[in-house]
């Protein structure tokens, strides 16, 4: 840990960590595009990013990481990178699934999931059944995931029960997140001020935490700096 990350720790109120991050990991094309890279480079530098803020999680008993990793826009990008995505995530969860299982972590996924490749499905179920024994920090990734898509499914789950009113708390208990605290902290990086379709429902008093870092190079002092932006402020839920 370098000095300036040990700084701002000292700054880190470890008994009012938020439970729940979820964060938005973008600008992977643009840091790749700023090296004149191609953008799959982008996004191989980005599992650096993903490693460290899950050890980070884990060191600070954070309880909950939502990771946005494929949204169910994203099948619009050209074929190739597509292609490029989903092999890469196979080959994180294949050689990654070790080092989280050494960590505690347990692994789950949300999103419209049978519309994965068959390669992407078999590989994910093995690894989330592999670390469910794990007691630790649940890694949550988002995958073929929308926040409109997410609530519709939950609707028509409802309808398919046969309910003819719903409320919110019937909503709650179909989405995907179910079982899962909505997020306190939600941090999107580049620097671009937008929800993108993420965890809707859930982040109706999330706090916002916009970092100007690309993806790639948002790690340790720039995570701790998002928490320490968290810790200021009065989180009222619309009391006063």
């Amino acid at each position: 840990m370098s000095l300036k990350e040990n700084q701002l720790l000292k700054n880190i109120d470890v008994s009012r960590l938020p439970v729940h991050v979820a964060v938005i990991m973008d600008g992977n094309g643009r840091w790749a595009k700023k090296r004149g890279l191609p953008r799959l480079m982008g996004h191989r530098a980005g599992t650096e990013s993903v490693r460290e803020i899950v050890r980070v999680c884990g060191e600070l008993g954070i309880k909950f990481l939502t990771l946005y990793a494929f949204s169910t826009e994203n099948w619009q990008r050209p074929v190739k990178e597509i292609q490029g995505l989903m092999k890469l995530l196979v080959h994180m969860l294949r050689y990654e699934v070790k080092a989280l299982d050494k960590n505690n972590v347990q692994l789950r996924a949300i999103g419209r999931l049978s519309a994965l490749p068959p390669g992407v499905q078999k590989e994910l179920q093995k690894n989330i059944q592999a670390l469910q024994h794990n007691t630790g920090l649940i890694l949550n990734l988002a995958l073929n995931y929308g926040g409109r898509q997410e609530i519709v499914d939950a609707v028509n789950t409802l309808v398919q029960e046969g309910c003819r009113t719903v409320n919110e708390k019937a909503v709650a208990n179909h989405l995907y997140t179910a079982d899962v605290p909505d997020p306190d902290l939600l941090i999107r990086t580049s620097g671009e001020y937008r929800i993108s379709n993420f965890l809707l429902w859930q982040c109706a008093y999330s706090e916002i935490h916009i970092s100007p870092a690309y993806w790639p190079d948002f790690r340790r002092e720039q995570f701790y700096r998002a928490l320490i932006d968290y810790q200021s402020r009065s989180r009222r839920f619309g009391g006063i």
